[in-house]
């Protein structure tokens, strides 16, 4: 499975109200550096309050408690479309003294939560948190048995709804794309067999099925590893999402607020770095276009390559080793209307929900 986040295992050495932060997120300290949530930011519209900052993935809280800890006056509001985290914390809610706000939604409508040109700080942690990696029921993890579910929310279809609808070759390619699964075609076959005898219904199942056809040795990764991961991104259409929140953070940012960004997947990664290239001028428009039809760079990259997890990060949480962090800083250009490049064709989710 791709990294969780909001890591298990350390405490904070302190915590809002004097409360001990239960989980700190991967990268915690880069990220809150290149946030810059010490030095604060004043946004035109809020100059008498603390700088406003949103998580856009809240799950166990880490970020948002660290943010809130590192400045006495900064505001946070926090977005998770699970509302299993919104409960959860609900006693931080009470500890922030009005400094925190949660909403339930999804991380790419974080522009409906502030106005344009408001915000000091987005911070954005892609990926299944740990919580949900180790719940059986919400089927993320092979390593438990459940329900074969993925969802981050409550609605919409489930990767059981997806195993069982979709086409052999809509299957193969999404396990393709999203899994980077060499061996897609047979994965798909297999499922394909397997749903004509019995449901898929669990992820035991699915697990056993896909390890009969992928070749592998002792000491590498669980052969479902990649189709389950692939599963879960295609159902939460977590590309999607991230294509759609990088465009809401750049619209919502003051100029001189900070994008930082947690990815734990290649494409996520190829997604958020092809973007900042394009926005901050260094790639992303056509050679061949006149200078005068370049719109004006509208981020200015703080990190030329990506930080990862340093060798005491990876003692405490392995899951940290696949993680990349990438931040930027806002100009005061104003925000583009290109769509973000890089994401790899895949069948309509709908569509794939309808064929079989």
């Amino acid at each position: 499975m791709t990294a969780g986040r909001d890591a298990p295992g350390r405490e904070a050495h302190g915590g809002v109200a004097g409360g001990p932060a239960r989980h700190i997120p991967v990268l915690a300290a880069p990220a809150i550096d290149l946030l810059g949530v010490r030095e604060g930011l004043a946004v035109r519209d809020a100059p008498n309050t603390g700088a406003l900052y949103i998580d856009g993935t809240f799950g166990a809280g880490g970020y948002t408690r660290a943010i809130l800890d590192a400045s006495p006056a900064a505001r946070v509001i926090a977005l998770d479309r699970d509302p299993t985290a919104i409960a959860a914390g609900r006693d931080l809610v009470d500890a922030s003294g009005g400094r925190l706000t949660l909403v339930e939604s999804r991380f790419s409508e974080l522009d409906a939560v502030a106005a344009p040109g408001t915000v000091a700080g987005v911070v954005l942690d892609i990926g299944v948190s740990s919580m949900q990696i180790d719940d059986p029921e919400r089927g993320f993890s092979f390593r438990f048995d459940g329900p074969l579910d993925m969802r981050m929310g409550p609605d919409g279809p489930s990767a059981a709804d997806l195993v069982a609808r979709a086409a052999e070759r809509d299957l193969a390619d999404v396990i393709f794309q999203l899994g980077e699964e060499r061996h897609s075609r047979a994965v798909a076959r297999a499922i394909v067999r397997a749903r004509a005898e019995a449901p898929i219904a669990t992820t035991a199942r699915l697990a056993e099925i896909v390890a009969r056809v992928v070749r592998h040795k002792p000491g590498d990764i669980h052969p479902a590893t990649r189709t389950f991961q692939a599963l879960r991104m295609m159902v939460n259409d977590e590309l999607g999402e991230l294509a759609t929140a990088l465009l809401a953070a750049e619209r919502v940012l003051a100029p001189g607020g900070r994008l930082v960004v947690v990815s734990f997947h290649s494409l996520e990664d190829r997604l958020v770095k092809t973007f900042l290239a394009g926005r901050s001028g260094a790639g992303g428009v056509s050679r061949h276009m006149p200078e005068t039809a370049r719109p004006a760079a509208s981020f200015t990259v703080l990190t030329r390559r990506p930080v990862t997890a340093d060798d005491a990060e990876l003692a405490a949480n392995p899951r940290a080793r696949s993680a990349k962090l990438r931040a930027a800083e806002r100009t005061a250009a104003p925000a583009w209307t290109a769509a973000p490049a890089g994401l790899p064709p895949l069948p309509d989710l709908d569509a794939m929900l309808r064929g079989g």
